[in-house]
């Protein structure tokens, strides 16, 4: 671990004390290690022209009863059936719904589907939050099984 010194104003140093309380950090480093995480997760989710994969969560509110909108978000996600790992339905009330996509794969890829589902008419609300990975390709038996190709999502090493 590295040991770095940096300077900031009263004020942002009482937000960093507040934060930390209230989360329940042990000291000002902590949280500011993860307030770091947290932005180079959030600039590597803008930069989608980023090389590597990703795991995502796709998470939208939609109106069900929106002419075609639930037969044009199935389409779209049979058409990215490859993007796909897991969904979550939820009747909000009687007119909305949430949804819930884990979703990995190319970067790209990833928040292209993404920006579609968010565009389509119906749809209100709309979020993607994305985590960069290293995918491996993997060629191996485990616990006496027989040897199989699948593929291992690893997180990148970071401090």
């Amino acid at each position: 671990m590295q040991r770095i010194t940096i300077a900031v104003d009263d004020k942002l140093a009482d937000e960093i004390d507040r934060l930390a309380k209230k989360r329940g950090y042990q000291n000002r480093s902590e949280a500011i290690r993860d307030l770091a995480r947290s932005g180079l997760r959030q600039a590597a989710e803008e930069d989608s022209a980023r090389p590597g994969g990703c795991v995502a969560a796709l998470v939208y509110v939609y109106e069900h009863e929106a002419r075609d909108l639930s037969h044009r978000l199935t389409k779209i996600f049979h058409e990215h059936h490859h993007l796909s790992v897991s969904a979550m339905h939820v009747h909000l009330d009687h007119g909305d719904c949430l949804e819930l996509n884990v979703l990995q794969g190319a970067v790209r890829d990833v928040r292209d589907l993404a920006e579609h589902v968010i565009a389509e008419r119906g749809v209100r609300h709309g979020r993607l939050v994305t985590f960069p990975t290293d995918i491996e390709r993997g060629h191996h038996g485990r616990d006496g099984s027989r040897p199989h190709r699948h593929r291992h999502t690893r997180r990148p090493k970071d401090g």
